[in-house]
């Protein structure tokens, strides 16, 4: 009885993943682009609304992706999910890229059928559209999507940062502007500040190294020029 339980099993998980087509060794050697962004560029004429950034400053990852828009089961009795979003690279091999799920937002989930092997990650050939899900034994179970696509999409990561000015409006001769900080897309509150200028003073301003001339200021836009951006910083 044990035995016959045994075998039915086995038979069963086997017929979740009756189209495994091969084995795969996945690569886990993508490392992504860091990016720089500074805006706008320096000593030209810049105008923004209330509310809007002024001035912009950090660095960000730009990774590549796999994008699926429709939900994809892979496997005879849909061994594995993957809801539609994206899926952050991992590795690459022969042209054959290799995907995981992400705390991104937008990211894809992958759900795994209670009878099949633990999912480790997913393969995609961009050539023939081919979706695998591989297990932790390096198995795996395909099917072609034609909708599946790639691309490069900056993504805020633990190593992402950014300060900003944020336009406030004018009261009188004087103007308010916001300063925020991002660290992996999460505000960080202690370093937020909102200051006031008296443009009858002088119309430079000036803040963590930041230094703008101001040209027109209104309730509902600001004209302006950076003279230089913010000081190099550290999180």
């Amino acid at each position: 009885m044990f035995g016959s339980k045994r075998s039915f099993g086995v038979l069963f998980s086997a017929a979740v993943l009756s189209s495994v087509s091969a084995c795969a060794t996945p690569n886990y050697s993508y490392v992504p682009q860091v990016q720089e962004i500074s805006r706008p560029p320096l000593n030209v004429v810049s105008r923004v609304g209330v509310g809007e950034q002024m001035l912009v400053q950090g660095r960000f990852e730009e990774r590549d992706v796999l994008r699926l828009v429709e939900e994809v089961r892979v496997g005879a009795l849909g061994a594995y999910t993957f809801s539609p979003g994206h899926y952050v690279k991992v590795g690459e091999r022969d042209g054959v890229g290799f995907y995981a799920e992400s705390h991104v937002p937008g990211s894809g989930r992958v759900q795994a059928n209670a009878l099949a092997d633990p999912f480790q990650v997913i393969e995609f050939n961009a050539v023939t559209k081919q979706i695998c899900g591989v297990t932790v034994l390096n198995l795996k179970v395909c099917r072609a999507v034609p909708s599946a696509t790639t691309e490069r999409i900056p993504i805020q990561s633990d190593n992402s940062f950014q300060q900003t000015l944020i336009y406030s409006g004018r009261v009188g001769g004087k103007i308010n502007i916001g300063y925020r900080e991002f660290s992996a897309s999460v505000a960080r509150p202690a370093f937020n500040n909102d200051v006031e200028y008296d443009l009858n003073e002088s119309p430079m301003i000036g803040y963590m190294g930041a230094q703008v001339e101001i040209i027109k200021a209104t309730n509902e836009y600001i004209e302006y020029r950076v003279i230089r951006n913010f000081n190099p910083a550290t999180r």
